[in-house]
C-alpha cells in the first residue's frame, strides 16, 4: 500500500519586510518596553531596564503594558514606537 503526503502551504512564499536599522550604541538612546501584562514580565522587565541603563548607557526606558496579552499592540503604544530606538517585547507566563 503506498501513502500520498499533501503538502497543505503555499507555493508562493510573501514578501520579506526589511528589517529596521540598528543603532551602532544604545548610550543616550530611549528603548520602549511593550508587555503583554502578564505577571512574569514585571521582574524581567525591572532587571532589563536597569541593565540596560548600567550596562549600556540607556537614557530612558519607557515601558507600556498591552491591554489585551493575546492581541496585537494597541493603537496608542504603536504611535509611540517612532519616538524609540530601540524596542523589547515580552511575554511572561
Amino acid at each position: 500500500m503506498a501513502f500520498q503526503v499533501l503538502d497543505p502551504t503555499n507555493e508562493s512564499a510573501p514578501p520579506l519586510g526589511q528589517l529596521a536599522p540598528r543603532p551602532l550604541s544604545l548610550r543616550g538612546k530611549t528603548v520602549g518596553f511593550i508587555s503583554n501584562g502578564k505577571e512574569g514580565t514585571k521582574g524581567f522587565f525591572a532587571h532589563l531596564d536597569r541593565m540596560l541603563r548600567d550596562e549600556f548607557g540607556v537614557a530612558n526606558v519607557v515601558s507600556r503594558v498591552k491591554s489585551n496579552y493575546s492581541a496585537p499592540a494597541d493603537g496608542y503604544i504603536v504611535g509611540e514606537v517612532v519616538n524609540w530606538d530601540a524596542i523589547v517585547t515580552g511575554i511572561g507566563d
